[in-house]
């Protein structure tokens, strides 16, 4: 029997300043933390590897997250890289793909990437719009990520996907259309867009408690999301997932791993991984992460066995994601195991989730209610 395919995801927990909006864990960028923080991911995969992996499983995504992962130099990525094919059997269409702030690259950092390995970079732009990028404490500029866009062309990447994010502070209709049209100026093959939330104990949380910034409009941020679907689409640009559009054959292959519940195995501190089963998470703290690493111990801070209802229902909570949908026999297996017959029906009725016969998806409005929809079939 073939094994199923794995994910690696690496959490890079470094910034060189926290926007305002940013609930991920992360520490500021110093070279000696970063040096010594190589040094324990290395031993962490080292470790994990013959504890999770069985001998020959493939490898069919490495996702480099953060965090920053360029905020570290390209020659501790690559050591990084080297660690994972000694300990891993990669696919031969691996897709591994490295995050960055457009400020944090060069030409010659995207070659040596691309000469190791790294098939698709990811740039968060966030916004096309220098007012916007203030606004949210986001460092750098927006000619900075044209720049990105094109030293990783020059350096002969065909895989570039866009992160924006829509409903900022101050942001109108209109300038999201702009940040649309300037980013398909770019050609990426991917492009991500994620409407703002506000994060508990964030400086956007603050802000807006003490009134120096506006709530997010969920009526703007539906027609901003609206208008993304229209312009990308028309552009052909395929919606895949709520938040993720690609050109044919370049949706992110590791992404997918996380809304058909996969499975994925996480390094670094706060990473998660999932398991046979079993959800299992880092702790979400450098020094204990580096201290549990230099005891030869994986760092690992709680796990989480679930059952087969259980995996059944995050199947159905994160495959709801897909534009595609969820088998239905998914649907409604989970209905029955936890009593949810009413809700589905209603759900089915109010034209939020339809059904072909074969699958059940969310609807276009289904799609702009989402988590009010997980959270009635939890």
């Amino acid at each position: 029997m073939i094994p199923p395919p794995l994910g690696l995801y690496l959490h890079i927990p470094f910034c060189r300043q926290r926007c305002d909006f940013c609930a991920f864990y992360l520490e500021i960028h110093r070279e000696g933390r970063a040096e010594t923080f190589v040094k324990s991911l290395i031993r962490e995969i080292q470790l994990s590897s013959p504890q999770h992996v069985s001998a020959g499983r493939p490898i069919q995504s490495i996702y480099f997250g953060g965090g920053t992962p360029t905020a570290l130099a390209a020659t501790q990525l690559l050591a990084i890289l080297s660690e994972i094919y000694r300990y891993f059997t990669l696919a031969s269409d691996c897709e591994i793909t490295v995050e960055g702030h457009p400020s944090t690259v060069s030409e010659q950092d995207l070659g040596q990437l691309l000469q190791a390995g790294v098939t698709r970079m990811s740039f968060g732009a966030e916004s096309m719009d220098s007012n916007d990028l203030t606004r949210i404490g986001r460092p750098g500029a927006v000619h900075q990520t044209m720049i990105a866009v094109d030293q990783a062309r020059a350096a002969g990447f065909t895989n570039i996907n866009l992160d924006l994010m829509y409903g900022l502070p101050g942001q109108s209709l209109e300038s999201w259309r702009q940040s649309l049209a300037h980013c398909l100026a770019l050609a990426p093959t991917h492009l991500s867009c994620y409407a703002l939330t506000v994060e508990e104990g964030t400086t956007l949380a603050s802000n807006i408690q003490r009134g120096r910034s506006p709530a997010p409009d969920e009526g703007l941020q539906i027609d901003m999301d609206k208008a993304a679907q229209q312009i990308l689409g028309n552009a052909g640009y395929e919606r895949y997932e709520i938040s993720n559009y690609a050109k044919p054959g370049y949706a992110c292959r590791h992404n997918l791993l996380y809304w058909t519940n996969g499975e994925y195995l996480g390094f670094g501190p706060s990473a998660q991984s999932y398991l046979g089963g079993t959800r299992f998470g880092n702790v979400a703290d450098l020094e204990a992460y580096n201290t549990s690493l230099a005891e030869h111990r994986l760092p690992i801070e709680d796990r989480t066995r679930l059952s087969e209802e259980e995996q059944l229902r995050d199947a159905v909570i994160f495959g709801l994601r897909l534009i595609r949908g969820i088998p239905t026999g998914y649907l409604h297996q989970h209905t029955a195991n936890y009593g949810h017959a009413s809700v589905t029906a209603q759900l089915l009725r109010k034209q939020l989730i339809e059904e072909d016969g074969e699958y059940s998806r969310l609807s276009a409005r289904g799609l702009l209610q989402a988590d009010t929809i997980a959270e009635q079939l939890y």
